[in-house]
């Protein structure tokens, strides 16, 4: 796991990106949290901008999603990096 005090805030995905990611992906925040190691209503408190969560957890989300295939670009950009369906 990544030390979470050497993230540079541009590569911590905000929830606007976490929600476009999974449209991209089309998963609930069920699937997404299960990946990610966490509860789904701290997903959901992440997503709907509720309250902040340790940057530990956006890391793992973060991980998750870029195991899925997405990359998030330096613009804040959610790229799908997955392969093309045929």
């Amino acid at each position: 796991m990544p030390d979470t005090r050497t993230i540079l805030p541009n590569l911590i995905p905000s929830p606007g990106q976490v929600r476009q990611a999974r449209a991209l992906l089309r998963i609930g925040q069920r699937q997404l949290a299960k990946a990610a190691g966490i509860a789904v209503t701290t997903l959901n408190a992440y997503e709907g901008e509720q309250h902040p969560v340790f940057d530990s957890t956006v890391v793992k989300i973060r991980a998750a999603l870029e195991e899925m295939g997405l990359k998030f670009g330096l613009d804040g950009s959610v790229i799908d990096g997955r392969a093309p369906r045929r």
